[in-house]
C-alpha cells in the first residue's frame, strides 16, 4: 500500500485487523487438539467483512477505477454491505445496495445507519439457489444506471488481498504452529487469503473449506436452499481454485444454529450460524488430530447481528 493511500485514511479505518484470538475451553474434551479462534467481531462493524471492503475500495482508488465521489455499488447479504457502507461513509463515497430480506435485519439496519440506499429482495424461503443471481444482475443493471463503481465482492481479486493479513496476524499469534485451518465458503476471499499466506509458512496446512449440507456446491456440485448467512451462494466462488482446499466438509444450517449457541453459552464465542459452521468443523479436526495439535479457525461475525433472527429465538 502506497504512503499516499495510508496517509488519506480516516482514522476510523485504522481500528480494522489486529484482532484478539481466543482458545476455546468448554467445548474441547481432553484428548483432542487446541482450537483457536479469531474474534473478528472486534472489527468496527463486528465483522471481518471489514478488511475486505477496505481493500476493495482502496484498491479500486489505486488502480483508477474508483472515481472521487463515484456511487459505489453492491449485491451483499449483509455483513459486507455494513462494512462497505462504514468504508464508503468515512471515505465520502455514496454507496447503493442489493440485498434481500433472507438475511438478518440487523445487518440491513446497519447499512442504512452509515447511509447507504437500499433495495430489498424478498426471498421468504431463505437463501436459494436463485438468491444471489438476481441480487448480481440487478446490481448490474443499477451500475450501468447511475455510471457506479461495482465492487463486485465475488469476483473483486483486491478482498483475497485484504484478507492474507489475517493470515499473518495467525502466524503471529499462534508462534507460526498451525496443523489445521477450516472456513465457511462464501465469496472464499477470507479462506483464500488465509491460507494461501499460511501455506506459505506451512506447507503442511490442512486446509478445510465449509460449506451447508443442504447446498454442497463444491463438494457435490449440487445448490439448494439454507439459512447459513455469509456463505453457500449456489455457485462456485468465481476465486476459488480446486488447489486451495485439502478437503470440503459440509454443515446443515440446524446444526449451524445449534453450535452457535452452544458457543456462546460454554465458550462465551458469541457469533452468527457461519461461525457455527467453522465450530462444528474446528471441532471434528480437533478429535480427529487429537492432542499436540493446533487447529484455526474464525468468528465471522458478532451475535448482536441475529438476535432478531431464529438463531437465538
Amino acid at each position: 500500500m502506497s504512503t499516499e493511500t495510508a496517509l488519506s485514511r480516516p482514522a476510523a479505518l485504522g481500528a480494522i485487523g489486529n484482532t484478539p484470538i481466543a482458545r476455546l475451553e468448554a467445548l474441547v474434551e481432553p484428548g483432542m487438539a487446541e482450537v483457536w479462534v479469531k474474534l473478528e467481531s472486534a472489527n468496527p462493524t463486528g465483522s471481518y467483512k471489514d478488511r475486505m471492503a477496505l481493500a476493495m475500495i482502496e484498491g479500486g482508488e489505486r488502480s483508477g477505477r474508483l472515481r472521487p465521489g463515484q456511487t459505489v455499488v453492491e449485491y451483499t447479504g449483509g455483513s459486507t454491505g455494513s462494512s462497505l457502507a462504514f468504508v464508503c461513509a468515512l471515505k465520502g463515497y455514496p454507496l447503493r445496495v442489493v440485498s434481500s430480506d433472507a438475511y438478518a435485519e440487523e445487518k440491513l439496519a446497519t447499512m442504512r445507519a452509515f447511509g447507504a440506499e437500499l433495495e430489498v429482495l424478498p426471498s421468504p424461503e431463505g437463501i436459494t439457489p436463485q438468491l444471489i443471481p438476481r441480487m448480481m444482475e440487478r446490481a448490474a443493471e443499477i451500475v450501468d444506471e447511475v455510471d457506479g463503481y461495482a465492487t463486485d465482492q465475488f469476483s473483486n481479486a483486491d478482498m483475497v488481498e485484504g484478507y492474507r493479513q489475517l493470515g499473518r496476524e495467525l502466524l503471529e499469534q499462534l508462534d507460526g504452529r498451525i496443523d489445521a485451518f477450516c472456513g465457511y465458503i462464501g465469496t472464499a476471499g477470507c479462506f483464500t487469503g488465509v491460507t494461501r499466506e499460511l501455506r506459505a509458512v506451512l506447507p503442511g496446512l490442512h486446509r478445510v473449506a465449509v460449506e451447508p449440507t443442504e447446498s454442497p456446491v463444491i463438494s457435490e456440485g449440487r445448490s439448494g436452499t439454507h439459512r447459513i448467512e455469509g456463505g453457500g451462494a449456489g455457485f462456485w466462488p468465481p476465486l476459488l481454485e480446486r488447489d486451495d482446499f485439502d478437503e470440503v466438509r459440509t454443515v446443515s444450517t440446524g446444526d449451524a444454529f445449534a453450535m452457535a449457541r452452544r458457543a456462546a453459552r460454554e465458550d462465551g464465542i458469541f457469533s452468527g450460524p457461519s461461525t457455527g459452521a467453522n465450530l462444528t468443523i474446528a471441532l471434528e479436526l480437533a478429535r480427529e488430530l487429537g492432542e499436540g495439535k493446533r487447529v484455526a479457525t474464525v468468528q465471522v461475525d458478532s451475535g448482536l447481528k441475529y438476535l432478531a433472527g431464529d438463531v437465538y429465538d
